[in-house]
């Protein structure tokens, strides 16, 4: 635990002025309220034995002066302090997804989409409790604390010894107490809450699953451990409620105390006019300490949630890019030389030995059943996965001498099963070429023979799709994935199944254009079994 709060306290360093500052801000707000509660003390106290109004000239422009220190400074800590909290925020979620995005998808697959999801916006929003609840408020009260004392001390040292004893206890036994049973409880909490979240995304994803065989048992096993986790969250709610009450008596039993003992002791050594003074300071000075028990209850959970994010961002990635220069690919040739591969270090080979040759502006139809390796072909060639053994030479380089990016840009690829983005389907075509100009997207469209069904949309290619494309069919859905390898200018161009989704006279028609249209690219399709329509095209079919 203490190796992750310092690792997160470090995240904080590009903030450290911002952090200082609201740190002064905050000491400042709780020392007006000392010095408002103490001046007012005084002036009551010296008004009740009737003095001349010359003796009380002051204390009413201090009483006023404290008053309005306090909101300014107030006003003035909040902004700074949650200023930079956002800009924290900001910056590591930023730098989770640049930790992520090397790890997709090799790493990722080992997680479920819920607890990323998560991981990404719970437990980063959850760091901000440990500069606001546990890093800000220990040296907030730290610097009160010694203010106070030093002003107890102006009048009598040995009551300001007896206030500083308090005000120690209350930074550290109270704390502890907290940490005891927080700690463990603060895990569990990030626990049950990653997996709510995990189990209610998947249920959210699967909704048409479960009402279509509601009846079934999954469908009723699906609810029952629903069920089971609510409950055992909620009992564990309950256990925290009561810590949290119990917490929340002793602290006020602290504040009590320190006032009735300063004021115990005070008697006899200070004049009676200062015994509300030096009590009702502090009191008020508690104002900086009581925070800290409520924070360190909840340390538990924040650095758990801390630690799950630094588990992700410590995953080495599959691959990693060398430093070199990354070549310009020379043609548009593949070659695969003994090639070993599997996806686990435990797993049975998926390619063992495997030997493929396709020439630069070759038309290949690569057959194989499923688990035979096509889509872990495309995954090797994109660089998500490293192969073990053997040799892949891409474009007339060897493919390890690429950068990730640069593989990725000598192969654009329509996957059978492709993500499409809530978001226009503009956008989502051009993901494949940021600077592709609108005619160029309307000419991939229509090679692709989408453009058609895109203009009787209602906003065109400015049409949102929904998460997914769920407001597509599936064959919309292919032929706008097509319609984005199509418009990547890369020399390899490799369909899987491209017209698994369309009738046959339009799946023809649409190869035919596509083959057309990448005139002088390398094409390969991936396919289960060979088809009359390959001879048909030229296509040389080689089995995986």
């Amino acid at each position: 635990m203490l190796k992750t709060f310092i690792r997160t306290i470090r995240l904080m360093r590009p903030f450290t002025r911002m952090i200082v500052l609201a740190l002064l801000l905050g000491a400042l707000t709780v020392g007006s309220s000392v010095g408002l509660m103490a001046t007012s003390a005084w002036m009551l106290s010296k008004a009740a034995l009737q003095p001349s109004i010359a003796d009380l000239a002051v204390a009413p422009v201090m009483v006023r002066f404290f008053g309005i220190l306090r909101g300014v400074m107030r006003y003035l800590e909040r902004l700074v302090s949650h200023d930079v909290t956002f800009r924290l925020l900001a910056h590591l979620r930023v730098k989770f997804y640049a930790a992520l995005e090397p790890l997709a998808p090799a790493r990722l697959s080992r997680h479920r989409t819920g607890d990323l999801l998560a991981r990404v916006v719970g437990d980063v929003e959850s760091l901000q409790n440990i500069y606001l609840r546990a890093m800000a408020p220990p040296l907030v009260a730290l610097l009160v604390v010694i203010g106070t004392t030093l002003l107890i001390g102006y009048f009598d040292l040995v009551v300001a010894m007896m206030a500083l004893a308090w005000f120690i206890a209350g930074m550290t036994l109270l704390p502890l107490i907290a940490w005891y049973n927080g700690k463990r409880l603060g895990i569990e909490r990030t626990a049950l809450q990653a997996e709510m979240n995990a189990m209610m995304t998947e249920g959210v994803q699967g909704m048409g699953e479960i009402l279509m065989y509601g009846g079934g048992d999954s469908g009723a096993d699906y609810r029952q451990r629903l069920d089971a986790l609510l409950e055992q969250t909620a009992a564990h709610e309950r256990r925290i409620a009561r810590w949290d009450g119990l917490n929340n008596a002793l602290d006020v039993m602290m504040v009590q105390g320190a006032g009735l003992a300063v004021l115990f002791v005070a008697l006899g050594r200070l004049d009676g006019i200062l015994l509300a003074t030096v009590t009702l300071a502090t009191i008020a000075a508690f104002e900086a300490i009581t925070p800290l028990t409520p924070a360190v209850h909840a340390l538990g959970a924040n650095l758990s949630a801390a630690q799950r994010l630094y588990d992700v961002m410590d995953t080495p990635p599959a691959v990693r890019d060398h430093n070199r220069e990354s070549p310009e690919p020379q043609d548009g040739s593949l070659h695969l030389r003994d090639v070993v591969f599997r996806y686990a270090p435990d797993a049975p080979p998926v390619f063992d030995g495997v030997t493929l040759d396709i020439e630069s502006g070759a038309r290949v139809a690569l057959l194989g059943g499923s688990g035979r390796g096509k889509s872990t072909l495309v995954n090797l060639l994109a660089r998500f996965y490293e192969y073990d053994a053997g040799t892949v030479t891409l474009c007339g380089h060897d493919l390890r001498d690429y950068t990730q990016a640069g593989a990725r840009a000598c192969v654009a690829v329509m996957e059978q099963r492709t993500y499409l983005f809530n978001t226009s389907i503009r956008g989502n075509i051009r993901i494949a070429r940021p600077d592709a100009t609108d005619e160029e997207i309307v000419a991939a469209a229509q090679a692709a023979d989408a453009h058609d069904f895109i203009m009787n949309l209602p906003d065109g290619y400015d049409t949102l799709i929904g998460e997914d494309g769920g407001q597509l069919s599936g064959g919309q859905r292919q032929r706008i994935a097509l319609t984005r390898a199509l418009l990547k200018r890369a020399p390899i161009l490799i369909l899987d199944e491209p017209v698994a989704h369309l009738d046959a006279t339009t799946g023809n028609a649409i190869l035919r254009t596509v083959f057309d249209q990448a005139a002088g690219r390398t094409v390969i399709l991936l396919a289960h079994q060979h088809s009359a329509l390959f001879d048909e095209m030229g296509l040389t079919s080689v089995a995986l």
